[in-house]
């Protein structure tokens, strides 16, 4: 395929997951407003628990497709790619509806076990059907991911976000009259008409695709036990990262509060601070990684594609290219996050965190980066890699953790600078596993020169924008527009970026000839 197909790819998703966003955004202010915190809270509750089900599901599984379809179809194998979806369909189908039916079956243990609020039973069975349905879903994704086709996937997401809202605010605002619990309820229930709805439109993509396509005049040869076999070694270490992931974060989150207290806050203070930290200034670092997730999960089939054909001059063009697009999306957003922190913490009236928020963004570069090379990895077959990649930087992270944030004088700047040395850590583990692997080589140029020049002539219009002129939300954003097209401009001067790049994205390539 060619390589325009990864641009594509991660352009269509960059805009579903920005588009989602900004419905999650809304549906947040709707919620607050006009059902209240409480409700909200109840619905959340249930999380952790839905989460960690999902992943044990799952299992990695979609990953897995996707790159065993890529690999497939490259070579032609069209018969074989539609039998690996079908037996991993029949996994989840499988693995979704039996975790479904022992959590709902035993959801008065659970809550009784796990929740403070009992008022979350209800919340909690209509929740367990869903995981069922997003299995099911999961497959449909991860296979049109191996085709490097993402509209469906696209599509699926924005239709179950719209519904969810929608749906969601309505039936919760109608049950508020009946008491918190119900519009909890009614939140939950948004959520899995949106689920439904999501795994319809992607169902209906799948039939139509097939009947295009007419897979059915192919034979397969490939073993459905190798199959089988295949499905599960590749996708075991993705799950053991992604539980490991989701336990640091629990791990983190008994951490750093139980430190604050050490560091002199009483309880209650402890407890809205690491709210503040995780609500606000984690959430803020996190928003630009829309696009490196985006690129991630379009890079797992191209690089595959490139690697099963031993063309290794493609998945070091791919590779490299990648990082040096994630560098170019993030230094101007961190940049943004640190000049802009204190308007932005304010918003949601976390001014207490601004300096925090401050020293994370000189980490988001690397987070960034770090999201990026899991994706390449994964899709070079090294999916145990990132596992031990969380692992090492944890065992780094976790004691300047526990040992910064309990300094007084400290607190949550050293939970950021904890933060800041993982995330660089973890990327330079994944830089170096790429470099081994594929011969990839550090291209200063891309990564560091051009990037970094458009950054500091970013850096000084905004610095003259804002000392010129009144602190103003419209001054705050005219100096965000007025840095960027400066970095742009610089960009296309030293050749950071070219306007063959731009036409690769289809909201620019109508408008360049």
């Amino acid at each position: 395929m060619k390589y325009n197909n990864l641009i594509l790819g991660a352009a269509i998703l960059f805009a579903a997951n920005l588009i989602n966003r900004i419905l999650g955004f809304i549906y947040q202010y709707l919620i607050m407003n006009y059902i209240g915190s409480e409700a909200y809270g109840l619905f959340h509750m249930v999380f952790p628990i839905y989460m960690t089900a999902l992943v044990l599901t799952t299992a990695g599984i979609p990953l897995a497709i996707s790159k065993m379809v890529a690999e497939k179809i490259s070579v032609g194998h069209y018969a074989d790619a539609q039998k690996i979806f079908r037996i991993a369909l029949t996994v989840l189908f499988l693995s979704g509806m039996l975790v479904s039916i022992i959590l709902f079956c035993n959801t008065s243990l659970i809550v009784n076990l796990f929740f403070a609020d009992q008022r979350v039973f209800r919340i909690f069975q209509i929740c367990t059907p869903a995981i069922f349905i997003v299995s099911i879903a999961s497959a449909f994704r991860g296979y049109f991911q191996g085709l490097q086709n993402m509209f469906p996937s696209a599509l699926s997401q924005v239709c179950e976000q719209i519904i969810r809202v929608i749906a969601g605010f309505t039936i919760a605002y109608k049950l508020l009259e009946k008491g918190v619990e119900w519009a909890s309820v009614g939140l939950a229930a948004g959520m899995l008409f949106g689920e439904m709805l999501g795994l319809g439109v992607i169902s209906i993509n799948y039939l139509l695709q097939k009947t295009k396509r007419n897979f059915g005049n192919r034979k397969s040869y490939q073993p459905s036990k190798s199959i089988l076999k295949n499905l599960l070694t590749l996708s075991l270490p993705v799950t053991g990262s992604r539980l490991m992931a989701t336990g640091l974060s629990s791990l983190d989150a008994i951490i750093i509060p139980r430190q604050l207290q050490k560091a002199g806050y009483d309880p209650s203070a402890a407890t809205s601070l690491y709210g503040q930290f995780s609500g606000t200034a984690v959430t803020l670092l996190n928003f630009p990684s829309v696009f490196t997730f985006a690129l991630a999960t379009s890079l797992v089939p191209a690089i595959s594609e490139a690697m099963v054909r031993n063309d290794y001059i493609l998945a070091q063009k791919r590779c490299t290219e990648s990082i040096k697009y994630t560098i170019i999306i993030g230094l101007p957003s961190v940049i943004s996050l640190y000049y802009f922190a204190e308007p932005l913490t304010a918003i949601f009236k976390s001014k207490e965190v601004t300096d925090v928020l401050k020293i994370l963004a000189f980490g988001g570069l690397f987070a960034y980066v770090q999201q990026t090379t899991t994706g390449i990895l994964q899709g070079l077959g090294k999916t145990y890699l990132p596992l031990i990649h969380t692992i090492i930087s944890s065992i780094l992270k976790i004691p300047l953790l526990f040992y910064l944030t309990g300094i007084p004088s400290w607190g949550l700047l050293g939970t950021s600078w904890a933060y800041v040395i993982g995330f660089f850590c973890f990327a330079v583990l994944n830089i170096r596993a790429i470099q081994h692997y594929i011969g990839m080589k550090i291209d200063y140029k891309a990564f560091i020169y051009q990037p970094f020049s458009a950054g500091f002539f970013m850096i000084i219009i905004i610095i003259f924008v804002i000392n010129s002129l009144p602190s103003t939300t419209l001054v705050y954003l005219l100096a965000i527009f007025f840095g960027t097209l400066g970095y742009i401009a610089v960009l296309l001067f030293n050749g950071g970026i070219k306007l063959k790049d731009l036409r690769r994205i289809p909201l620019f390539n109508r408008f360049i000839s």
